[in-house]
């Protein structure tokens, strides 16, 4: 009987192996990715992977990819921003709003990131001090800062200073761009952070299961506060970084963008729940959606199917891990 049992779970051992492959949140979105690529580079005739091309991609990647390892930090810690669209226009129009007055820019552009952080910690505390769904106070936070942003622009973008720090944000540092170093180095920060830190397995732990984690002890309060800190702080590097790029601060900017970086979250493999997830499963989302961006121009076909795109690649990705977590518990029971 026992030798039938091992035959058995011999058997069922390669299904399971598999599972567990897919199962890690990264895994599904680079698969797709590498399928994307595929097919893009047949239907666009070899340019999608033409230097060039890859290059321009990459160009606009670390501004949102920024945003989105906020969001994912603060996701996997099972909260939202909605604001950070807002809060990705609202560092770079006060910054040169304020220069445009006269003020120093180096110190407008510390200004405008502890105003980052500071609609950051009114967030997190909003939300957790009087126990609301952080959806609601950061949406509300979105039409708060939005209106800032406009107002003290007067509606107009202000003038870009010529004194501003470019090289820092935007410039070549030898034959790499200011802002893939900016990228690189938080993403590495973040990815060590989450997976070496006690502060990352508190954050893990809080999203999983709050009231445990309060029950060992975890101090849950400060650690959201740090994570909506996070979340806001790198939306406002992300609209600088791009405003330095482009040299013109709109009002404008960043308008949807709070819903393009949960998507790539999502479709990464960052559970709507908190608890799970990876910054390299999301960032890889997110070299998916912009993949298919770029593919859709390339290939001459109508750039508003990228929506429907990304609505189906999220919904696919959700079902997805929900199915092959359903078959995990199974293949454990048995």
């Amino acid at each position: 009987m026992s030798v039938m049992k091992a035959d058995t779970y011999a058997a069922r051992e390669p299904s399971r192996n598999a599972l567990v492959f897919l199962a890690r949140p990264e895994t599904l979105s680079v698969l797709l990715l590498l399928l994307t690529i595929l097919i893009f580079q047949v239907l666009s005739g070899g340019i999608v992977l033409t230097a060039y091309n890859v290059s321009n991609v990459l160009t606009v990647l670390p501004e949102i990819g920024l945003v989105v390892i906020g969001i994912t930090v603060l996701m996997i810690a099972g909260e939202f921003d909605l604001s950070v669209g807002s809060v990705f226009a609202l560092a770079p129009m006060m910054a040169f709003s304020l220069a445009q007055l006269g003020w120093p820019t180096d110190l407008t552009i510390l200004l405008a990131i502890a105003a980052t952080l500071a609609v950051g910690f009114v967030n997190g505390y909003v939300t957790l001090r009087f126990n609301l769904p952080s959806f609601i106070t950061t949406l509300g936070m979105l039409f708060v800062v939005r209106s800032i942003t406009v107002t003290i622009s007067g509606g107009f973008p202000p003038t870009f200073a010529q004194d501003a720090p470019v090289w820092l944000f935007a410039g070549s540092i030898g034959p790499f761009k200011a802002s893939m170093i900016w990228f690189f180095a938080i993403f590495v920060i973040i990815t060590v952070y989450l997976r070496s830190t006690n502060i990352g397995a508190w954050t893990y732990a809080i999203g999983g299961q709050q009231e445990v984690a309060k029950s060992v002890g975890i101090n849950t309060f400060a650690v959201k506060i740090g994570a909506f800190m996070l979340c806001s702080f790198l939306a406002g590097l992300a609209g600088l970084i791009q405003v330095f790029r482009l040299r013109s601060p709109l009002p404008s900017l960043g308008e949807g963008l709070e819903l393009q970086v949960i998507a790539a979250a999502v479709i990464g493999g960052v559970a709507l729940t908190g608890g799970k997830g990876t910054v390299i499963g999301a960032v890889v989302g997110l070299a998916l959606l912009k993949v298919i961006e770029n593919g859709l121009i390339l290939t001459g076909m109508d750039a508003s199917w990228f929506k429907f795109a990304a609505g189906i690649l999220m919904i696919t990705a959700v079902i997805t891990h929900a199915w092959i977590g359903r078959k995990l518990s199974r293949f454990e029971e048995k």
